[in-house]
């Protein structure tokens, strides 16, 4: 039964709970409220069962049967309470979505071990759990999103043995320890999200593996060492963040190779040296920044080959010398900040830096120019 998109109100009708041969209900992007029928958890024909986007409360019913369930979602609801611990007694269920919500308490230990799963989103709620415990080995699962929930212990060995396995997400939980090597097994990830966590250690060598990897935000950890020069080997990365983590040492020139790269954050980092003339390769980049770190020496001007580049911050380091004329061929300038560093001289005839806030040009050693905050002294 397909009644989805219809802006129908009210409560879940118990009519639906008639019917005995009932295998699919969609009542998707609605705006149903109440309480899930507990009749409803007695349709043992139900392979698939939509609810997402509605405003459901309460909890699910935890005698629910799901002898056969496929496909069984009610995320961005208000539901809460527990996950049913049998949630996979059929050993069929493929999709697994309830993210949005305000469930709590552990992961069912039914899905450690339900071997179907394809596809399953917990993001965005308060469940909690050992990482490396509680999750198993899903030989079909492409999808894993535990996003913004309360999941402690180290990542998962065991996500490195999921061979299907595309994106993974656990960002804004308690991580803790170091990133296991056998997670470089996951050959097929092309997005791997693991912020705002506490991690530690160095980044792993074994990423060079994941040759297929086109996100990796390792962001807000507490990584440290030297910048790994296997990252240069990922050669389809178009969005890498390594910002507010301990990483030393100088920016690696082999980064210059992943020339997909359309964002790369390196900021809040200990990184020293110069900036790699190579950056300037990375003909598609449209967000460069490098700011907060103890970088030395001078902007190089091949930077004004960064074409497609928006936003550029090169703030909070230890830069000198003059801004190189050559960015004026950087026409998709927008958003540029250099505050605080040791520049001087006249700045490049643009908007970008004509509109910029003073703020973000402020604490040189003595730039001037169009800008309204800064003037050029009287020669």
């Amino acid at each position: 039964m397909y009644l989805s998109f219809n802006n129908i109100s009210g409560p879940i009708p118990n009519y639906f709970s008639n019917y005995t041969q009932l295998t699919e209900l969609q009542l998707a992007n609605n705006k149903f409220s109440g309480f899930i029928p507990p009749e409803l958890g007695k349709r043992t024909a139900l392979v698939g069962l939509n609810l997402l986007m509605n405003n459901l409360i309460g909890s699910i019913p935890q005698d629910m049967n799901l002898t056969n369930m496929k496909k069984f979602s009610v995320a961005n609801n208000k539901l809460s309470g527990p996950l049913p611990d049998n949630i996979c007694v059929s050993g069929f269920l493929n999709y697994f979505t309830v993210s949005d919500n305000l469930f709590s308490g552990h992961v069912p230990k039914s899905l450690k071990n339900c071997s179907s799963l394809v596809r399953v989103r917990l993001e965005n709620n308060q469940l909690t759990g050992n990482n490396s415990e509680d999750f198993g080995i899903y030989p079909e699962l492409v999808y894993m999103d535990l996003s913004y929930n309360k999941f402690y212990g180290e990542v998962s060995s065991n996500w490195g043995s999921c061979p299907n396995l595309t994106s993974l997400k656990i960002p804004n939980n308690n991580l803790s320890g170091i990133i296991s090597s056998e997670l470089g097994g996951a050959t097929k990830l092309v997005q791997l999200n693991l912020s705002s966590n506490h991690l530690l250690g160095e980044i792993l060598t074994s990423f060079e593996r994941l040759s297929s990897m086109v996100n990796l935000y390792l962001d807000d950890n507490k990584l440290s060492g030297t910048f790994p020069s296997e990252l240069g080997n990922l050669y389809n990365l178009e969005e890498l963040n390594l910002a507010q983590n301990f990483l030393t040492g100088p920016i690696n020139e082999k980064l210059g190779e992943c020339l997909k790269l359309r964002m790369l954050n390196l900021s809040s980092n200990k990184l020293e040296g110069v900036i790699p003339v190579r950056i300037s390769k990375l003909a598609k980049l449209e967000s460069l920044d490098l700011s907060e770190n103890n970088l030395t020496g001078s902007i190089p001007p091949q930077l004004g080959d960064l074409k497609v580049v928006q936003t550029l911050n090169l703030s909070h380091t230890n830069l000198s010398g003059s801004i190189p004329s050559s960015f004026t061929a950087m026409v998709s300038l927008t958003t540029i900040d250099v505050s605080f560093n040791q520049l001087e001289g006249p700045l490049p005839k643009m908007r970008a830096f004509d509109d910029a806030p003073v703020e973000a040009l402020g604490h040189n050693k003595g730039l001037c120019g169009n800008n309204t905050g800064l003037h050029c002294p009287v020669q």
